[in-house]
């Protein structure tokens, strides 16, 4: 791939997972308690009952360090970053992808984990572009 196509893939998918990450931690911040109020009526029928406030903190912290390393791989890229930081920031994407999901699908949300599935595809598409780097 050409150093520029790989600049721009790189700069456009992590200023979308950054984005998307950033503004998701931040609104947990911000809503602690109308998320929470949300969530343990969630997960009222699955194993995470009663934990529902120590996962938001950690979903919290898991969605604002992916979204800070996207972002920032956005940006560094153009400055010089290693060329391996955006493909291990969309890495950290999908781990917390997954974590959603996996909540999702526990708290039976059916539509809610299928809602992620267009994340997921970009975040595939993503990993695609930017691993030939690697190769």
């Amino acid at each position: 791939m050409d150093k520029y196509a790989f600049e721009l893939a790189a700069t456009l998918i992590g200023s979308f997972f950054g984005v998307l990450f950033l503004q998701s931690g931040w609104d947990k911040i911000v809503d602690r308690k109308g998320n929470l109020a949300w969530m343990i009526p969630h997960f009222e029928k699955s194993p995470f009952r009663g934990m529902v406030p120590i996962l938001l903190s950690g979903l919290t912290v898991l969605e604002l360090g992916t979204g800070v390393a996207n972002a920032g791989s956005a940006i560094g890229v153009w400055f010089g970053l290693p060329n391996n930081a955006p493909f291990l920031a969309l890495c950290l994407a999908g781990a917390t992808l997954v974590a959603l999901f996996a909540g999702q699908r526990l708290a039976k949300d059916y539509a809610g984990a299928a809602s992620l599935a267009a994340y997921f595809a970009a975040l595939l598409a993503g990993l695609l572009l930017l691993a030939p780097q690697f190769r």
